[in-house]
């Protein structure tokens, strides 16, 4: 049995990652900040039949991190799903929310990774590992440039890092999600039901995605069935990154 870690495992993409996983035979160590929500998290979990630990803790405080990291029995892997978002106008940020939105998403990841890498070239053991990003580290996107930053970021960390720890039988990888409505994302980005039909009218497949499909791909990547992928980013948004450039001029050219 091997053991996972997942941030921002207390609700939403997170928890259907940790549900996923502990379907799969793992043992799950849940980490979030909100103990009330990952006791809740738990409780859902028991319903399914399954089991999991937690941690209460901020993904921030690498001391925190390597403390938690070092007293498990044992460790195989991290899904590095926490992070920070809220929309605002770039020109109008403040420095502390784009400061606090990069410190979740990406030094969190840093830390998760680095304190789990430790432990498996210590203890020599393989494991694996995968980054929770978005389409828009790439492409962009108004409105959530800290976000889009930090997300960046965490590609190219994926990468660097997946090049350096594979000698070390280390895998890492990324998911890059498209929209799912969870309770948080419907009530920030679909204020209103025409924002909702302007968005499906960009996606391909004509839907939004599940947490289910997200936690799936996860958990292909942490299984042995991806034994041979590192480095590598598997995009689940129904297409709606693909010519995306396009369809932002083509908007822009209707009429108003």
């Amino acid at each position: 049995m091997k053991t996972l870690i997942v941030t921002g495992g207390s609700a939403g993409i997170g928890l259907q990652i940790a549900r996923r996983l502990a379907v799969d035979g793992n043992e799950v160590v849940l980490v979030g900040r909100s103990t009330d929500r990952l006791t809740a998290a738990e409780l859902s979990l028991a319903a399914d039949g399954l089991t999991c630990r937690t941690a209460s803790l901020d993904v921030r405080d690498a001391d925190a991190v390597n403390d938690l990291v070092e007293n498990l029995p044992q460790v195989d892997g991290v899904v590095n799903n926490a992070a920070g978002n809220f929309t605002a106008r770039t020109a109008d940020m403040s420095l502390n929310g784009f400061r606090a939105v990069v410190e979740i998403s990406l030094y969190g990841t840093f830390n998760f990774s680095t304190a789990v890498a430790r432990r498996l070239i210590a203890d020599g053991r393989p494991g694996a590992m995968c980054n929770i990003i978005t389409t828009y580290a790439w492409t962009g996107a108004p409105g959530v440039a800290h976000s889009a930053a930090a997300k960046a970021g965490m590609l190219a960390f994926t990468k660097s890092v997946g090049r350096e720890w594979g000698e070390h039988g280390i895998r890492v990888n990324a998911v890059a999600p498209g929209f799912v409505p969870t309770d948080s994302a419907t009530a920030h980005i679909l204020s209103s039901p025409a924002a909702a039909d302007r968005m499906l009218g960009l996606i391909p497949l004509a839907r939004f995605g599940r947490t289910e499909e997200i936690a799936d791909a996860v958990g292909f990547l942490m299984s042995d069935q991806a034994s041979y992928i590192t480095g590598s980013v598997l995009t689940v948004d129904g297409g709606r990154s693909l010519g995306v450039s396009m369809h932002d001029a083509a908007r822009k050219d209707e009429p108003s």
